[in-house]
């Protein structure tokens, strides 16, 4: 097996998540920036290789590619894509590979760090996500919404008198309201695309439990996360790096490999 560390890319729809880690699982460094920015990996050892979890474009895995060319001219990068099964978790897509990277590592993820449990992972981004996986990691399908920010950009759009409301304003104008039904536009906007959110997560969890006949751990995470959680009445837990653990997991798996 190759030593470590393993250089991990998370490249989201908003932002792009990265982390070294040992092949031992210890993790030395990580950081996120914009899309728009280059981050400082001048100071890092050199990695084995890079695992690159990419749903933001082929551009955006360009960019990313020159950005590990130019600090590493020489460095293997491995674009993970979902498989029909890998490392325990078993995919019911109809067309495996059409799952989303972020998705699958993230379930990956879910699966080794709670294993023998049923899990309904719910990621809250640029898009809101469910997977429903089971505790013998049979992952049996998933939903995608707008996401919370992207609810409230949409009604701003595509609305003549509704206005277009940032996260931060959105935030204010709920910590602000006194109760569910707010009594002006902003805080009507913004609230009724966070129940909408937290709506969709909780009716989901109840279906899947009554359908399943078991208990499932709902797992919450991605940048919305926060504001959602204040909302949601069903039980969860909080764990903001799935995608990334579940691309360490893939690279350690890898490491193994005779080719590397």
């Amino acid at each position: 097996m190759n030593s470590g560390p393993f250089l991990l890319v998370d490249a989201g729809n908003s932002r792009i998540k990265w982390s070294l880690v040992t092949a031992a699982g210890e993790w030395l460094h990580g950081g996120a920036f914009d899309h728009a920015d280059t981050p400082d990996w001048s100071e890092l050892a050199l990695p084995v290789g890079a695992w690159v979890s990419n749903v933001a474009g082929d551009r955006m895995g360009a960019r990313i590619d020159e950005m590990i060319e130019a600090q590493w001219p020489t460095l293997a990068v491995h674009r993970v894509r979902a498989q029909a099964s890998q490392l325990g978790v078993s995919n019911s897509y109809t067309v495996a590979a059409s799952l989303g990277s972020d998705r699958w590592c993230g379930m990956i993820g879910a699966h080794a760090a709670y294993p023998g449990e049923n899990l309904l992972i719910a990621t809250l981004g640029t898009a809101t996500t469910l997977e429903a996986l089971r505790a013998d990691g049979t992952f049996t399908g998933g939903l995608i919404a707008p996401g919370w920010q992207l609810m409230m950009q949409s009604l701003g759009s595509h609305t003549a008198q509704l206005p277009t409301l940032l996260p931060a304003t959105a935030r204010r104008a709920i910590e602000a309201s006194a109760g569910i039904f707010a009594i002006d536009t902003p805080t009507a906007l913004s609230s009724g695309c966070l129940l909408a959110q937290a709506g969709l997560i909780e009716r989901a969890w109840h279906d899947l439990g009554f359908q399943w006949k078991a208990d499932v751990r709902l797992i919450l995470g991605g940048g919305a996360a926060d504001v959602v959680a204040g909302v949601l009445k069903a039980p969860h837990t909080r764990h903001d790096s799935l995608v990334l653990e579940g691309l360490a997991l893939i690279a350690r798996d890898a490491a193994t490999l005779p080719s590397l």
